[in-house]
């Protein structure tokens, strides 16, 4: 049996699986060469920008439907957000790991060039629990926490246009402000 493989990690090659018959007529299988691509091998990726060892930063309180945590955004030299931080009130939580996986995710992406831009368009309108009422007096209402997250960072870092109310049209087409529920006094 021959054995073709590609470099994975320190390894210089992985064997990927190729069939065939023998005289037995069981099938049997045989490992067949691919060509590796290494990263430096792929187009369009770009250099990693770090940030400096002392940056400015601005951290900020949020609670969504209850949920409170704490985002910490460290910024270049020229005012661009290049790291994350989440914070979530209850440690050791299924959602603390899922905002904090978040946000090295953001950090990374950053700091290798994604555009704030592309990151907050494809945050802002996911809907999960928790979803709610928040204290930020721009932006009231939220349907998750990437929503939330989304529109403070557009709104802070790119334009007030992500602060706005959201207006959403219902099964009649009338439009009604997604976020802002009107009480009339009692």
């Amino acid at each position: 049996m021959g054995e073709e493989t590609r470099k994975v990690g320190n390894s210089s090659r992985v064997a990927e699986p190729e069939s065939s018959t023998a005289d037995s007529g069981e099938r049997e299988e045989n490992l067949v060469a691919v060509p590796a691509l290494e990263q430096k091998d792929r187009p369009g990726c770009a250099q990693r920008q770090r940030l400096p060892d002392e940056r400015a930063s601005t951290t900020h309180k949020f609670s969504v439907g209850g949920s409170e945590g704490y985002v910490t955004v460290g910024m270049y030299s020229d005012g661009r957000p290049g790291e994350v931080f989440i914070k979530m009130s209850k440690e050791g939580s299924t959602l603390s790991g899922v905002m904090d996986g978040l946000a090295l995710t953001l950090s990374i992406g950053l700091q290798y060039g994604v555009p704030l831009k592309t990151l907050v368009e494809k945050l802002i309108n996911t809907r999960f629990e928790p979803s709610g009422f928040t204290e930020n007096p721009e932006i009231r209402f939220a349907s998750s926490l990437l929503d939330y997250l989304g529109r403070w960072l557009g709104g802070r870092f790119l334009s007030a246009e992500y602060l706005k109310p959201r207006i959403v049209l219902n099964a009649e087409g009338a439009s009604k402000e997604a976020d802002l529920v009107k009480h009339e006094p009692a």
